[in-house]
């Protein structure tokens, strides 16, 4: 393959391969957020962003601060895996949807603005859709399981 053709062509190898690379990286960006809700990880801590949550006015908060939580955990997992990739990616796109609309609401787009915009969830959020639509790829637990044979 040459230089030029590297550059202007795609080969299914390398789909999956930058699929792969995609899934672990989010994945586990998904699982940190996850920890750093039960303080594992960060300064942050579950009764922090129950307080958060309450102070935009989000209904039930603690209940939508544990569901988040577990989206973030479970869904990074199932992404890192490549398990259930396209449902987990549509659970993690509604939770980033909600983070971006209600979450950073009055910030603007740029993250580094104060308070911080909604720029990082919603990109997030259309990595989402680009695994929904592409799904999990050759290397994947979907793939090993459930592709026919």
């Amino acid at each position: 393959m040459s230089f030029v053709q590297f550059f202007l062509s795609t080969r299914p190898a390398l789909f999956d391969v930058a699929l792969l690379i995609l899934r672990i990286f989010l994945g586990i960006c998904f699982i940190v957020h996850g920890l750093g809700k039960l303080g594992v990880v960060g300064p942050g801590n579950m009764a922090g962003f129950v307080g958060w949550l309450k102070s935009l006015g989000v209904p039930f908060a603690a209940v939508q601060a544990r569901i988040t939580m577990l989206t973030e955990l479970a869904g990074g997992t199932l992404l890192a895996l490549g398990l259930c990739t396209r449902i987990a990616a549509l659970f993690i796109f509604v939770a980033m949807t909600v983070a971006a609309t209600i979450g950073h609401k009055g910030g603007g787009y740029l993250v580094t603005n104060n308070p911080p915009g909604n720029e990082y969830a919603v990109n997030l959020a259309m990595l989402m859709i680009v695994l929904i639509l592409l799904g999990p790829g050759a290397y994947s637990l979907d793939q090993l399981l459930f592709a026919p044979r």
